[in-house]
């Protein structure tokens, strides 16, 4: 691995203190200022394209971006430094009925409605809300030091962008997968237009299940304002109690319409009376038994959610309307019970929270079938592979039983249906550069696509499909996919139809499932339990790259992570820790070296190489895996318990004594923290971005080759160097027991073969050590393998307290190996407790039995001295 590339600028002073306040704007700056996240088709350099979910126009970053957008970066930032030509490509999506709240609550400030305005004025506010608002996100974005191809920004109703919805959507429509009809939809009353399935949250409500009589019949139903609607009543075919009631009529109550009663194998024989109304306009489930069974569809609710019926409950709404109609059949005593609470999942529109309303209505909808079979296949052949694996179960279990996509909403804002109707019933749907049609009578779909529709190409249109660009041909199809389980449905599984439809590829070889972001007592983040974090609170007091740490290290793939402030606390002294060890190890003069380094190194010199060797080999494994928690966690490992709190105090004996062995130390030492800061800097990078910088004079760490080979494993020096390391914590731990304070330098003697590291056992265990080839009489002994180290307790310790001390804890572990060894032998216990029950009360036994040995032995010495 050669040295860094040098840089004509001057090197960072490294301050007392990491502050990333004065650190991280500047370095993202100068990143932007080199053009380092730019891509470009003629380097020669392999391609790697990652697809980024394009946040909504009206969005600001919280956690769940915070997360993904570490991941996408950290994997984007690593291939940069392996050679790759990497895009990774920014935008927004326009966020149809979002964005078109936002305006309309503007416009009721000042007292007007969109319809004040007309179509074409207010769909011009509303750009010039996204021109002056918009994209707030974007900002955010950088701030968290995402490394994205800002020249190549795109939006889901930029030019290239609309003409490629209006190219698959004249496709489809000509291919037959594109029809309009009548069916149920999602629909809210206040935003007046029907929903995809994400922009309803269901939400366990409080209501009531009422029990009705409808003569012969009982049935119950939650929702009894759409009696009005009633056009049937269903029975299960088999259910015996209802066979002959089959095909008879029944009187629908307070409106005295008279209906049938069916047989259909969709009812429940054991929910309730086993009998079901039947409200085709009002009910997905029971437009479908209509149309099995030829029934009408009485629509009783209009687009508000108003009684329409003429009687007594018209023009109320519908919330009003349901206790009043209670009250009426209350009245006539046609109440058969009355279940309150009755706690039911209820559909709420995610953007104002208003009840939705399964509604009847004319749509566009997209036949799915072929296309699902398409991406579906994909999966199965291993074209396009899901991590983890089991997750590809799930989006098969999806995609195999999706039902035909409502295409169309009842907005403005958004790409409009490019269908054109005649004055004499034609319908034409022009290709993209085809005019469009014009003259007395004919008029173009008022409705606009749903926002699913534009994001469905994103991997392809972005890249310029339906032009065959040079950015579609190197870098289609792209990588992949990091993105959340709870959009595997709505977002992956549309990508996947409409990108194999247009192309002969699939968007992206790879889709990383993420978990959820969740508080640190494990629940979901919401407004109303009062959990939510606003990401760039943390970032503006533990900076970007805590914030980030926290994220990466609990990344495991599709697995939830609980997050807490104490942990980006946590994160945060782990970025001081690595700028004061970088910091010390610059004043002490390390340097990279530039070729190979000398071959006669010390054991812990040829130590820590082998675990940077095994740590750049595993981090590698754990990377391509998308497995950022471990990776990140061994990362934390390495450099805080091996290379911060080992060697870093090992090399203060070199550093001191100077000469060779001194030059040799820096060298390695700057070889290793070259490597480290470079292996940590997909995750963490603005401080080893500075830290890099100082270290080696290089320009940018975000340009310098990832690690390849660091070294050979050495077992012979890790084996050494671990029974030094026993040693040690032996000493500290006696040194604790006997109350003896850290920075109080004992006299010591040291018999072995450690003896040889007599002074960085001094260093380390706060000792002034002499090796001999046997103990003097009085020392206090601590012992390990074929090494003992006698200390000079004279004046230091209070003996005979120290005896009396030493013979309580060896009681007490004596009657602890005795009642845990009577357990094991009992044949009772063995046989009815709990494996895990035994093994800890084994673990608990062999730790007495240790503990034992170890306080005879203290107090044999402290005795004998």
């Amino acid at each position: 691995m050669g040295g860094p590339e040098r840089s004509p600028v001057s090197m960072p002073e490294l301050g007392t203190a990491y502050d990333p306040a004065s650190v991280e704007g500047p370095t993202y700056q100068r990143w932007m200022d080199l053009g380092v996240f730019e891509a470009d088709p003629t380097s020669g350099r392999p391609p790697f394209a990652i697809v980024i979910p394009p946040p909504n126009v009206t969005g600001s970053l919280h956690l769940g971006h915070a997360f993904q957008h570490t991941l996408m970066d950290a994997l984007s930032r690593r291939r940069r430094m392996q050679g790759f030509d990497v895009l990774w490509l920014p935008g927004m999506d326009h966020a149809g009925i979002a964005t078109q709240n936002v305006v309309e609550r503007e416009l009721a400030k000042e007292g007007k409605s969109r319809r004040d305005l007309g179509r074409e004025a207010f769909v011009t506010r509303v750009w010039q809300w996204k021109e002056e608002y918009g994209g707030k996100i974007l900002g955010q974005m950088r701030r968290l030091g995402e490394g994205l191809a800002w020249s190549r920004e795109r939006f889901t109703m930029d030019e290239g962008l609309s003409r490629a919805v209006r190219t698959v959507f004249k496709r489809l429509h000509d291919d037959g997968l594109v029809y309009r009809a009548e069916r149920i939809t999602n629909w809210c009353p206040r935003c007046l237009t029907a929903l995809s399935d994400i922009e309803v949250e269901h939400r366990d409500t409080a209501g009531e299940l009422v029990s009705i009589c409808y003569g012969a019949l009982t049935v119950a139903t939650t929702r009894p304002e759409t009696m009005l609607g009633d056009t049937a009543v269903a029975v299960h075919p088999d259910d015996d109690r209802y066979t002959h009631l089959v095909g008879t009529l029944l009187t629908v109550p307070l409106t005295g319409r008279q209906i049938p009663v069916v047989a259909d194998e969709h009812v429940d024989p054991a929910f309730g009376s086993g009998a079901v109304k039947v409200t085709p306009a009002h009910d997905p489930n029971d437009f479908e038994i209509g149309l099995r069974h030829g029934l009408p569809s009485i629509t009783v609710l209009d687009e508000r959610g108003v009684v329409t019926v003429p009687g007594p409950f018209q023009d109320l709404d519908r919330l009003e309307a349901r206790p009043a109609i209670v009250a009426a059949l209350r009245e006539q005593q046609l109440i058969v019970e009355e279940q309150r609470p009755y706690v039911h999942a209820v559909g709420h529109c995610s953007r104002c929270g208003t009840v939705v309303e399964p509604r009847l209505s004319l749509q566009w909808f997209v036949r799915v079938a072929p296309l699902a079979r398409r991406a579906a296949d994909a999966v199965r052949t291993g074209d396009t592979v899901f991590v983890p694996a089991a997750m590809a179960d799930r989006y098969l279990g999806w995609v195999e039983g999706m039902h035909d996509w409502c295409i169309s909403r009842q907005l403005w804002w958004g790409h409009r249906i490019p269908v054109w109707y005649g004055p004499d019933g034609e319908v034409v749907v022009p290709d993209a550069d085809e005019e469009t049609p014009s003259g007395e009578g004919w008029v173009q779909d008022e409705d606009v696509l749903d926002t699913w529709f534009s994001s469905a190409l994103w991997p392809a249109s972005t890249l310029g499909w339906p032009e065959q660009t040079p950015d579609l041909e190197r870098f289609y199809p792209t990588d992949v996919l990091v993105t959340g389980y709870d959009i595997i449905f709505f977002w992956v599984a549309r990508m996947m139809m409409f990108c194999t439809y247009v192309q002969p590829q699939v968007p992206f070889r790879q889709v990383a499932v993420t978990g959820l972001v969740r508080d640190g007592r494990g629940r979901k983040m919401s407004k109303s339990a009062g959990n939510v974090v606003d990401p760039l609170d943390w970032m503006d007091a533990y900076g970007a790259d805590a914030l980030r740490w926290t994220l990466a290290r609990g990344a495991n793939p599709g697995v939830d992570l609980p997050v807490s402030e104490e942990w980006v606390q946590g994160s945060r002294n782990f970025v001081n820790k690595l700028w004061n060890a970088t910091r010390f190890a610059s004043l002490n003069g390390a340097r990279v070296p530039e070729g190979e380094l000398p071959g006669d190194l010390s054991m812990p010199d040829r130590w820590i190489l082998s675990r940077l060797s095994r740590l750049r080999d595993e981090v590698d494994v754990l990377y391509d895996g998308f497995e950022f928690a471990k990776a990140c966690d061994s990362l934390f490992h390495f450099a805080w318990d091996e290379l911060f709190d080992w060697y870093i105090e090992l090399t203060k004996v070199p550093l001191r004594e100077g000469g060779a062995a001194a030059e040799r130390t820096r060298l390695v030492l700057g070889r290793c923290l070259d490597t480290l800061l470079r292996l940590l800097h997909p995750v963490v990078p603005f401080v080893t971005d500075v830290l890099w910088r100082a270290l080696t004079g290089g320009t940018t760490v975000v340009t310098a080759s990832w690690p390849t080979v660091v070294g050979a494993h050495d077992a012979t020096a890790e084996a050494e160097l671990r029974r030094l390391q026993e040693l040690v914590v032996e000493v500290r731990r006696f040194r604790a027991q006997q109350g003896l304070r850290p920075g109080r330098r004992v006299p010591a003697t040291i018999v072995g073969d450690l003896a040889l590291w007599a002074p960085q056992l001094g260093a380390l265990a706060d000792l002034t050590v002499t090796a001999a080839d046997q103990l003097p009489a009085g020392l206090a002994v601590v012992t390990t393998a074929a090494t003992r180290v006698g200390l000079d307790l004279s004046g230091a310790v209070d003996v005979d307290g120290e005896i009396l001390r030493l013979r309580k804890q060896l009681a007490a572990a004596e009657r602890e190996r005795d009642q845990t060894a009577h357990r094991l032998a009992d044949e009772g216990f063995l046989t009815k407790a709990p494996q895990h029950v035994i093994a800890a009360t084994r673990d608990r036994a062999a730790a007495a039995g240790d503990a034992v040995a170890r306080l005879r032995q203290q107090l044999q010495d402290l005795e004998e001295s």
